[in-house]
This record gives structure tokens, C-alpha cells and sequence, in this order.
């Protein structure tokens, strides 16, 4: 098969289409046509050599993709899955590719109504999204969620989902074309990063009160601001470190509002708890990606064979939601 490979780490030009061997799957995998992929800020450090592969997965960058289950693997003969099942999946790696190999408990079916190359945005942030906001943070009826990054592709989906469970959403965004898209999709209070400082502006909109849950893409040049932004018992899910790896942190004001800091990845998980996520994101996302309520913001595609292209443009940083790469 031919996949996206990185012979050296560095830009995008980095990424090579090249012929290598066709995965086979092991004991509770499954073989998969990958139709599209999608680009995430993970596959950009990796390119660049700062974010390998867990053991024993595949070393080609991309973390979701959609496609059609060409094999079954060991021990999935009764999983449920048959062959030519349209799929989209969660993956440790391996989605710039013509196939890969998907542990068995990581598929989700396309949902209802949706082609098979826009299902291929859905598995990572929904998964990112639904574990830390719902299943650490446990977001309720009634209360805030401030989204760093909300024109993200993570963004754009927790707006969605915080909704849908009758929550309320702040966001930061740069820049009003990207705040008013947020707006449509449902977010509450608008902060442009660039121009504002979204500690004053969330006390502003809430009468002091803060927000009851971050989700942060920024990591250590937000900790401290975080914090201060937080509720009375609030909770603070770091999911990304695009500010830096340490920060200073105030104990007496995280004990003062009886707070949380959680921080986590979704790549290097166990495979078990890859597996649950997956299951309470079928069960809980997917009827509402089914019925209208919830959907992937696509801002624009790639053939699969420009990654580099695709890369640029992520970079870029004026895209809204995701960046898909489609095998042509």
C-alpha cells in the first residue's frame, strides 16, 4: 500500500507518499479501506519528531479516518463487524495511509445521514471531547464551560455537545470571524484572545461567578489564569501544552475554590480504556450526531497525497473545525 511517511523529522515538507508494507491485522484488530483521515495538532508534532507513535503502533501520523472494513482479524469474527461495513475509527496512528489496522473496540459506524469521507472528522474529538468534558469534568445542565480554542476542531464540537446537554459555553477564539462562527454553533460568551483578557471577560458575563469547566488546548502560559477563571468547585481538563510544558500554580487558590486539575491524553490510553470511551461516545454522541443536533465542522479537504499542503494550512491557523485528507 502507499502511506504518508516522515523520513526526517521537520516541516511539511517532511510528509512522503511513499509504497510500504500493508499492515495485517493481530488478535482483536480489524482491516480498514481508509477512505479519509483527518489532520490533528498531534500528527504536526510528530512530524516534527516531538510525538512518536505508542509501541506497537503504526509509525504513520494520523489519529482517525474513515473507511470500509476490508478484514477481520482474529478473534473479531463475532464482534459484530462484517466485512464492507462503512466505518470510522480512533486510532494511535496510521490514518494517512490506504489501510490500516483498528483494534476492534476503536470502530464507530458512520453515522445516519452521513458520508463516509465527513465521518472521518468525527472520532477524535468527539472521543477528546465526551471523555474529558462529560466523563472527568462531568459537565451538568445549567452550568459553564469556557473552551480555549473554540473555532477548533475540539472547539467547535464541545460548543455542540455542552449545548446539547442544556449547558452554557464561553469560548476564545482569534479574531471576530472566527467568534461568530463559534456563535452559530451556540456559544454564549464570545472572548477574542487576541484583544481581550478572558479572565475579566468571563467575570464580566458571570457576575464574578467563573466558569464551572475549562477545557484547555494551551497548557502552562493559561494555568495560572485558568485557575482564576474557575467556579467554586470548578474543573480544569488540560488536553493540550501549545503555551508550554510548566507552569506556576497556585494551591492556595485551587484549594480556596475547592477546585480540580486534570490533565490527559487519548492516544497513549490502554486499549481497554480506549475502548469504553469509544462505547459511551456511540451511546451517548452518536444518536445526536444522527438526529441533526451535533456536527463536524469541515473547514476544508486535502487530497491525502498533498498531507503537506495540509499541514501548512493547520498551521496557518485560520481554518475553522477540521482539515480532512482524502484518498483519491
Amino acid at each position: 500500500m502507499y502511506a504518508i511517511t516522515i523520513p526526517e523529522p521537520g516541516g511539511p515538507e517532511a510528509l512522503v507518499w511513499a509504497e510500504v508494507p500493508d499492515p495485517v491485522p493481530a488478535e482483536g484488530e480489524v482491516l480498514v479501506d481508509v477512505v479519509a483521515s483527518a489532520v490533528n495538532r498531534a500528527d504536526l508534532l510528530q512530524r516534527q519528531g516531538f510525538y512518536d507513535p505508542p509501541p506497537g503502533s503504526s509509525p504513520y501520523p494520523g489519529l482517525e479516518c474513515a473507511g470500509r472494513v476490508a478484514a477481520l482479524g482474529p478473534g473479531t469474527e463475532t464482534s459484530g463487524w462484517s466485512v464492507g461495513d462503512e466505518v470510522c475509527a480512533l486510532l494511535a496512528g496510521g490514518g494517512y495511509a490506504e489501510k490500516v489496522a483498528v483494534p476492534v473496540g476503536q470502530l464507530l459506524p458512520v453515522p445516519d445521514g452521513m458520508d463516509l469521507a465527513t465521518a472521518a472528522a468525527l472520532p477524535e474529538v468527539t472521543c477528546t471531547v465526551w471523555s474529558n468534558v462529560f466523563m472527568i469534568a462531568h459537565l451538568r445542565p445549567g452550568e459553564l464551560l469556557l473552551a480555549h480554542g473554540g473555532a477548533s476542531g475540539i472547539g467547535t464540537m464541545a460548543i455542540q455537545l455542552a449545548k446539547s446537554v442544556g449547558a452554557r459555553v464561553a469560548v476564545t477564539a482569534g479574531g471576530p470571524e472566527k467568534l461568530a462562527r463559534c456563535e452559530e454553533l451556540g456559544a454564549d460568551i464570545l472572548i477574542d484572545y487576541r484583544e481581550q483578557d478572558f479572565v475579566e471577560e468571563l467575570r464580566k458575563a458571570t457576575d464574578g461567578a467563573g466558569a464551572d469547566v475549562i477545557l484547555d488546548i494551551v497548557g502552562a502560559k493559561y494555568l495560572d489564569r485558568n485557575v482564576r477563571a474557575l467556579a467554586v468547585n470548578g474543573r480544569l481538563a488540560v488536553i493540550g501544552l501549545q503555551g508550554g510544558v510548566k507552569g506556576e500554580l497556585n494551591l492556595a487558590a485551587l484549594l480556596g475554590k475547592r477546585a480540580a486539575v486534570t490533565a490527559t491524553s487519548l492516544r497513549g490510553r490502554p486499549l481497554g480504556e480506549k475502548a469504553s470511551i469509544v462505547a459511551a461516545v456511540r451511546e451517548h454522541v452518536w444518536p445526536l450526531v444522527g438526529a441533526g443536533q451535533v456536527r463536524p465542522v469541515v473547514d476544508r479537504t486535502f487530497p491525502m497525497t498533498d498531507a503537506a499542503e495540509a499541514h501548512a494550512a493547520l498551521e496557518a491557523g485560520d481554518h475553522v473545525g477540521k482539515i480532512l485528507l482524502l484518498r483519491s
